[in-house]
C-alpha cells in the first residue's frame, strides 16, 4: 500500500478506564463550526448505521446553523423512519443537571444560556 504525504495524522489512544483518553481527545478534536469536516462524518455515519439495520440515535446540540442542511437531507431520505424530538426543560434544570458534569468548573451559567 502507497501512502501520501499529508499534514494529517492518525492517533490511537489506548488505556485503562479513567486513564484519561477521553479527556486528551476532547483536547485536540476539532470544535463546532459551520461546514466543518465532522458533519458530512456524522451524516455518513447514520446513513451507514441506518443502512445495515441498526436503530440510531443521532443526539446533540446540533445548531441549525451548522447541522441544519445535513439534517434536512436525512430527512427528506428518511423521514418515513425518522423522528425528532427537542428536549424543552426550564433552564434551571439544566442548570442543576449541569452542575453534575465534569465540565461544570470550566462553563458555565453565562456560556450555556448563550
Amino acid at each position: 500500500m502507497t501512502t501520501i504525504p499529508s499534514p494529517t495524522r492518525l492517533i490511537v489512544l489506548r488505556g485503562n478506564s479513567a486513564s484519561g483518553k477521553s479527556s486528551v481527545a476532547a483536547g485536540l478534536r476539532e470544535r463546532d463550526v459551520p461546514g466543518a469536516a465532522n458533519i458530512g462524518l456524522i451524516d455518513l455515519t447514520v446513513r451507514h448505521a441506518l443502512e445495515h439495520g441498526f436503530h440510531t440515535v443521532l443526539e446533540g446540540i446540533l445548531y441549525v446553523a451548522h447541522y441544519g442542511d445535513m439534517l434536512a437531507g436525512l430527512l427528506a431520505d428518511y423521514g418515513d423512519r425518522a423522528h425528532c424530538f427537542y428536549l424543552d426543560v426550564p433552564f434551571e434544570d439544566t442548570l442543576a443537571r449541569h452542575a453534575t458534569k465534569p465540565i461544570a468548573d470550566e462553563v458555565g451559567e453565562t456560556e450555556l444560556r448563550s
